[in-house]
């Protein structure tokens, strides 16, 4: 059963408060509250024949209020963003202007971990040292080992790291030529 005009917009005037509070919840701006209530309503009253008497019109006009908020939200984002046509792509593709992914971060350390867990002792703890920001002349007064000693260490365990991780340096755009 259809609802009658008169009827209709009594029920509508008695949501009007109730309506304004929660677009004022969304928007935290009391022009854009107005515009997004007023746009509500007028969906309301255009799709009022899809509005069946003894449903819950406050749920249904707060549905329209949503997602008309939403798609405002991302014309507005669309309409915002910057597109660069210019030639240097090379800039915005270099690893150190991606957005970094925790998730993927996550992955990297544990494969990162595991590989420096599977060198021999003396790599893994003259890698260690240098990589908290040890110095080589600290390490090899700390390990009493020559310091030559030391950087061949860092540089062996290195090149097996690199090795190991090929396919992260691959990915990222590091440069695989061992040195």
């Amino acid at each position: 059963m259809n609802v009658t005009q008169l009827n209709f917009d009594n029920m509508i005037e008695q949501e009007l408060s109730p309506l304004r509070n929660y677009a004022l919840s969304l928007t935290h701006d009391m022009d854009e509250t107005k515009d997004l209530v007023q746009d509500t309503i007028l969906k309301a009253y255009r799709y009022k024949n899809r509005f069946q008497e003894g449903t819950n019109l406050r749920g249904w006009l707060y549905t329209i209020l949503k997602n008309s908020f939403i798609n405002n939200y991302r014309r507005e984002q669309k309409r915002n963003t910057f597109l660069d046509t210019t030639d240097n792509t090379y800039y915005l593709e270099t690893p150190n202007h991606k957005v970094d992914n925790d998730a993927e971060l996550k992955f990297i350390r544990k494969d990162l971990n595991a590989a420096i867990e599977t060198l021999p002792i003396d790599l893994k703890t003259t890698f260690n040292l240098n990589a908290q920001g040890f110095k080589y002349h600290e390490i090899a007064e700390e390990l009493n080992i020559p310091i030559g000693t030391v950087k061949t260490r860092i540089f062996i365990a290195r090149r097996i790291l690199r090795e190991k991780l090929r396919d992260y340096a691959q990915e990222f755009g590091f440069k695989l030529e061992l040195a």
